[in-house]
C-alpha cells in the first residue's frame, strides 16, 4: 500500500527561507509532481553557480513532469526545451499552460540517445536527478550530449550520489545498511563528484567550472526531508544517517574550440 505525502510537512519544510526562489510555489504543487527528487530546491541551488539570462535555449534534459522548466522560465526568463521520455508531453504542456509559460517552455518526447536537436543549439544544458540514468558510460557524454550545446555554453547536472567512491568488490563490499537499495535505488549507477569531474572530463571537450557535495550535509538533509515528506518504502537516507549519501552538483563549459 502506497503512503500518502505528508502534506502537512511539506508546507513546514518547503517554505524554508534558504530557498527563496522555491517559497514563491505552492508546495502541493511541488509534491504533486514528484519524480524522486525536491526539483526545485535542487534545481536553486544548481542555478546559483550558473550563467542563466533571459532569452537563453535551455535544454532541461529528464526535465520529469516539468516542475524545473516551470521554474527556470519563470525564474530567468530562459527558453526551455522540457525533454523526457517517461512523461507524455502533452500532459506537461497541460501544466506549463496552467503556469502560463506556455511562449517560453517546450514540452518534448525524447531519448536521450536518440536526440532530436540541432548541434549547437542550446545556450546550455541542465539535468536534475536525471542522468545517472542515461549517461555513466563512456559513450554517451561525448557523442550524445556535448555538441547539442554552443561552444562557450554551461552544462549544469545534479545527482544523487556519494561523499567517496565505494572500493572492493561491489556489491558484496557496500555498507550493509545499504546493500537492500542497490538495484532498487539504482545505487550501481551513483558516485561520487570527483568520478564525475573524471567522467566529463575524459570527453576531451569541456572545461569543469565547479563540483562540489551540497555542503554542510545539505544533501544529505535534503534527500532525506523529500523522503519525509514524500513518504517512500525505501528508507535510504534515514537508514544511511548522513554516512555516505548527498547531491552532487557539477558545472561544466563547452570548449570553444572543440571540434564539431
Amino acid at each position: 500500500m502506497e503512503t500518502e505525502p505528508n502534506l502537512d510537512l511539506a508546507r513546514e519544510l518547503l517554505k524554508n527561507p534558504r530557498y527563496p526562489r522555491t517559497c514563491k510555489y505552492d508546495p502541493e504543487w511541488m509534491v504533486g509532481l514528484d519524480m524522486g527528487c525536491p526539483t526545485l530546491w535542487l534545481l536553486e541551488r544548481l542555478c546559483e553557480v550558473m550563467e542563466l539570462k533571459p532569452g537563453m535555449r535551455v535544454l532541461d534534459l529528464g526535465c520529469g513532469k516539468a516542475a524545473g522548466s516551470i521554474f527556470l522560465a519563470k525564474e530567468f526568463g530562459v527558453e526551455v526545451w522540457a525533454a523526457d521520455l517517461w512523461i507524455p508531453p502533452t500532459e506537461n504542456w497541460t501544466r506549463v499552460r496552467e503556469a502560463g509559460v506556455e511562449s517560453l517552455v517546450f514540452p518534448i518526447h525524447a531519448d536521450a540517445r536518440k536526440p532530436v536537436f540541432a548541434q549547437d543549439f542550446f545556450d546550455a544544458m541542465i539535468g536534475l536527478n536525471s542522468l545517472f540514468f542515461f549517461a555513466t558510460d563512456d559513450v554517451f557524454l561525448p557523442n550524445y550530449l556535448v555538441g547539442l550545446v554552443k561552444p562557450g555554453g554551461q552544462f549544469g547536472i545534479v545527482v544523487p550520489g556519494f561523499y567517496k567512491e565505494f572500493e572492493g568488490d561491489l556489491p558484496k563490499d557496500l555498507p550493509e545498511h545499504l546493500k537492500q537499495y542497490w538495484i532498487s535505488c539504482m545505487l550501481y549507477s551513483w558516485h561520487s563528484g570527483d568520478w564525475w569531474k573524471r567522467h566529463w572530463l575524459k570527453t576531451d571537450q569541456v572545461e569543469i567550472e565547479l563540483v562540489d557535495n551540497f555542503p554542510d550535509k545539505e544533501g544529505f538533509r535534503t534527500y532525506l526531508d523529500w523522503e519525509r515528506i514524500i513518504g517512500y518504502k525505501e528508507k535510504i537516507a534515514e537508514d544511511d544517517a548522513g554516512r555516505n549519501i548527498t547531491f552532487v552538483r557539477l558545472v561544466a563549459r563547452r570548449n570553444k574550440n572543440t571540434p564539431k
